[in-house]
């Protein structure tokens, strides 16, 4: 009887490690019931990842790709399959590559698209001169390597410029940037504006002069402060008309917000929405400076996504940042925030479920 139940145990203790062993492999049924959670929702901040700012994600084939002020050296690179659970995967730029030897600090604000094969990422970094000038890198790869495409663009003039965005147009491409109220004073003040201008083909050069999109003059942009904002631009078009979505005020500051302005061409004019700003700080739930947004939409494409940064301490903002998303919508032509949230929210449309690890 003794030696029957001793079989007994070593059976059913080895079962025990082979559900776990199965459980393990498999990633599905068991570990649902043992190890992890199926979650329906999400829940911002996103993925724990902190000490970042100004994200940015590229959707492309079936994945998805954050880059974001991140990194000393460059810019770090995470990726994810729904957009919500994120994957470290290195840096994606990295000063330091001999190929690129460039950039003193100060590496901002890295957006990447994908033009005719290839990944361009625009970034802005300081000179030796000291002053911030905006460059674009290129790669195979979303992961990177990315190494420079182009030279500083408007290395030699008296001003910084940051936050460059790219807007592909039919056979045209647009870039929208900001020149920086560190250096561009006037009347006495300093200002930060944004910038829209055609690029070449080869992405290297301007094809035109700069023309100015934005200046901050509207009442929640504190026009009359001596610092003021316009900065963080993201343009898309919806339907026939186009949107420029910008952030105003200080990063670092609880006021931090976004607002936008349409035309019907990428050189403007450019009319401010009168009901700006769509995205702004709700201290009750502990939402502090959402800006510097772009958009993406869902795995299945019907829902549009904005993705910002918020202060990782709200009572304490600084550039300690963290990743937000949150649902958009076109009501009659007007951009819609669903937000800012920090409550549990649907998951994007395509994607059923989440594994979550207890």
């Amino acid at each position: 009887m003794k030696r029957v139940y001793s079989k007994t145990l070593v059976i059913l203790f080895l079962a025990t490690l082979n559900v776990g062993f199965i459980s393990t492999v498999s990633g599905k049924i068991n570990q649902v019931a043992t190890a992890n959670d199926t979650l329906k929702t999400y829940t911002n901040p996103l993925g724990g990842i902190t000490n970042i700012g100004d994200p940015y994600i590229l959707k492309y084939n079936k994945q998805y790709f954050m880059y974001a002020t991140s990194s000393p050296n460059g810019f770090k690179v995470w990726q994810s399959d729904n957009m919500i659970d994120w994957t470290l995967k290195g840096l994606a730029l990295d000063k330091n590559n001999p190929a690129n030897n460039w950039g003193t600090g100060n590496f901002w604000a890295p957006e990447v698209k994908y033009i005719d094969g290839k990944f361009y990422m625009t970034y802005s970094a300081r000179m030796t001169n000291g002053k911030m000038k905006v460059r674009i890198a290129s790669c195979e790869s979303p992961l990177g390597p990315f190494t420079n495409w182009s030279e500083p663009f408007l290395p030699d003039d008296e001003f910084s410029y940051i936050d460059a965005d790219l807007l592909l147009d039919g056979n045209n491409i647009f870039m929208f940037f900001t020149k920086d109220c560190s250096l561009n004073i006037i009347n006495g003040k300093h200002v930060s504006q944004i910038y829209v201008v055609r690029l070449n083909k080869d992405l290297k050069s301007f094809a035109i002069q700069p023309v100015l999109a934005t200046t901050p003059d509207q009442a929640w942009e504190s026009p009359n402060n001596d610092w003021i904002w316009n900065e963080g631009s993201y343009a898309m078009k919806h339907d026939k008309t186009y949107y420029l979505m910008y952030s105003a005020n200080v990063y670092s500051g609880q006021n931090y917000s976004v607002g936008y302005a349409t035309a019907t061409n990428p050189l403007g004019p450019w009319t401010k929405y009168a009901g700006n700003p769509v995205l702004k700080k709700n201290m009750a739930i502990g939402v502090s400076g959402p800006g510097h947004n772009c958009v993406t939409t869902s795995p299945d494409g019907k829902e549009f996504f904005i993705v910002y940064h918020t202060h990782t301490f709200p009572d304490k903002p600084s550039g300690n940042r963290n990743l937000c998303i949150d649902r958009m919508i076109f009501e009659n032509g007007v951009i819609k925030v669903l937000g800012p949230t920090r409550s549990p929210q649907p998951l994007p449309s395509g994607v059923k479920d989440r594994l979550v690890s207890k």
